[in-house]
């Protein structure tokens, strides 16, 4: 039981340290984390499985890191035995499909990059949360109301009560959460379960066509039916309180708060040696 908490602990601290885009180089060229990570798709825990992959595809938005990804040993067959295999949650395997169909296409990626050379920096930006997957898409939700950590957990339960929420985070300096969702999922939904707290009401942030941002609320009166999620295994919350890169913005802050790029190389050390000790499960 102690190695599984230690492997779950490992795993959620390189999903954070992936989690900044300062980080992903290192963890890939680290010649241990991202054969650990690869172990982790094939870990008997869900929770571990779907941290992996979280990290996996932090590590997948770095173009330069995909060839590399793509070429380490177990990557691909990992990630279609996630996708094939029966007990995986349905959130689950769109995500390991979402990181194969990234990784599978990294040899196309030079000619995609000159053809959209002219494309603007905003559309870049908004790469991270799957706006080129056609099955998943990303909503920016302004919530009132998300003061603190109590109320953070509350908005965490009632997004994980809507199938069709692929992962979410958070920024709360700013009182905003970034979800990522199936493309069949309509926003309302999402507003109306932040809604049902009865403490926060939330408001989607769309882009402009001049590149400004405005607050669209959701209306009161127009109820969206919400398919309760049940099969997916339980959200692996951070322990620190979290800043996100929000796609509507270009800045290079972290997406979940895991310190300096040198704390995280000091950190890939110890993780690569754990990694090694517990090669077998």
């Amino acid at each position: 039981m102690s190695a599984e908490v230690d492997a779950l602990t490992v795993v959620n601290q390189l999903r954070d340290l992936a989690a900044d885009p300062l980080n992903r180089r290192a963890i890939v060229e680290d010649q241990g984390c991202l054969p650990g990570l690869i172990l982790f798709l094939d870990h008997p825990n869900p929770q571990i499985v779907y941290s992996a992959l979280l990290a996996v595809r932090y590590l997948a938005e770095c173009r330069a890191n995909r060839e590399k990804m793509k070429d380490e040993l177990g990557m691909m067959l990992s990630l279609q035995n996630v996708m094939q295999k029966s007990t995986s949650p349905g959130e689950t395997k769109l995500l390991a499909s979402e990181i194969y169909e990234i990784l599978q296409s990294a040899g196309k990626e030079e000619a995609e990059q000159a053809e959209a050379a002219a494309a603007s920096c905003r559309r870049k930006a908004q790469f991270f949360m799957g706006s080129s997957n056609k099955r998943a898409k990303t909503v920016v939700l302004h919530i009132d109301g998300l003061d603190d950590p109590t109320r953070r957990s509350l908005c965490e339960e009632a997004l994980l009560k809507i199938r069709g929420v692929i992962s979410f985070t958070f920024q709360m300096a700013v009182k905003r959460c970034v979800v990522r969702i199936r493309s069949d999922l309509k926003a309302e939904a999402l507003g109306s379960a932040i809604n049902s707290t009865k403490v926060m009401t939330a408001q989607q942030v769309v882009k402009t066509e001049d590149g400004g941002e405005r607050m669209v609320p959701f209306q009161e009166d127009s109820a969206v039916p919400v398919e309760e999620n049940t099969d997916i295994p339980d959200y692996l919350p951070e322990e620190e309180e979290e800043e996100e890169e929000s796609p509507s913005q270009e800045q290079d802050k972290a997406v979940t708060r895991v310190g300096s790029i040198t704390d995280g190389a000091g950190w890939l050390s110890t993780a690569a040696n754990f990694l090694t000790r517990s090669f077998y499960w």
